[in-house]
């Protein structure tokens, strides 16, 4: 079965297209369905929640209470083998970065989905290739 690491961006946009629907929402329904396992670490899972949280400019637009978003990363915790002993990796600019690639790493992933640029960028590190959450599609697809 298949290891995947969502990044921060992706988890926000499930959580924020969860009324409407959308790639990254869908993705998290796949695996409910036991398409693929989906790790994920508490770093990722704090940082989904601070950006949900504190971004005003988000609360405004999509109107949400905070419990929303508590409940949010409980689920995905749920859904999700939660990886510790994360490493400490340098790949990219930026630390927040890091901690996307180190729990891929840690979980031997064979994707990390983003929307991040950097990540992107990259195209494949230590044998797991990040790939945008339309691509990943493409890839559950040809399964």
């Amino acid at each position: 079965m298949l290891k995947v690491v969502f990044d921060t961006t992706v988890l926000v946009s499930a959580f924020l297209r969860r009324l409407q629907g959308g790639v990254s929402f869908d993705l998290l329904q796949f695996v409910d369905k036991g398409l693929f396992e989906l790790y994920v670490s508490g770093d990722i899972l704090e940082e989904v929640a601070d950006t949900l949280i504190t971004h005003e400019h988000i609360r405004r637009r999509y109107q949400y209470p905070e419990t929303a978003v508590v409940e949010f990363c409980k689920d995905v915790a749920r859904l999700a083998v939660v990886v510790g002993d994360i490493p400490e990796v340098h790949v990219v600019r930026d630390p927040d970065d890091d901690m996307i690639v180190a729990c891929a790493f840690a979980a031997g992933a064979d994707y990390l989905v983003s929307r991040d640029k950097d990540l992107l960028s990259l195209g494949e590190h230590e044998g797991i290739a990040m790939i945008t959450p339309e691509a990943f599609m493409h890839v559950l697809r040809k399964q």
